[in-house]
């Protein structure tokens, strides 16, 4: 598999700004034993990369009112309305992720919305999108694990 280079400061930078995005490049410099200017250069460097996306803050939806977390399944009629689908689901902030699958469906929406009554509508919109067939939707009951944090596990070689 294809991955782009990171040495073990830029994976022990990474790991830190994964759990603590507000880490200040001075104490990152502390942690990883570098100076500053150092810091800041590798950061700039993954940033370019694309392997640092973005800085988050994760909101609790819950405490926020946004009660209800869900999955809808899309089925398309062809390939044909993948741009359109992906457009429209970029464009709408109730839905937070869109994958293209494979097995049910063409594609999957994690959404999280205020009540039933919002994820009524919402289904009904996403079913007017042009070529969308069908949609099944899964409710979520709760939510055990829902993390952002990626295993950095591969790039560290086997433990000593």
């Amino acid at each position: 598999m294809h991955h782009d280079k990171v040495d073990a400061v830029d994976i022990q930078i990474l790991k830190i700004l994964q759990t603590h995005g507000r880490t200040k490049r001075n104490e990152l410099a502390e942690q990883v034993k570098l100076s500053i200017p150092a810091v800041s250069e590798r950061l700039r460097k993954l940033e370019e990369r694309g392997i640092i996306r973005s800085y988050n803050t994760v909101l609790d939806a819950r405490k926020l009112g946004i009660g209800l977390t869900a999955f809808i399944f899309v089925t398309t009629e062809s390939s044909s309305h993948y741009k359109q689908v992906i457009e429209k689901a970029l464009a709408h902030p109730e839905i937070l992720e869109c994958h293209a699958v494979t097995g049910e469906g063409s594609h999957i929406l994690k959404i999280k919305t205020l009540s039933t009554e919002t994820l009524e509508k919402l289904i009904s919109h996403i079913q007017s999108w042009p070529g969308v067939v069908t949609t099944r939707t899964n409710v979520v009951l709760s939510s055990p694990k829902e993390d952002t944090v990626i295993s950095l596990a591969h790039l560290e070689g086997p433990p000593a």
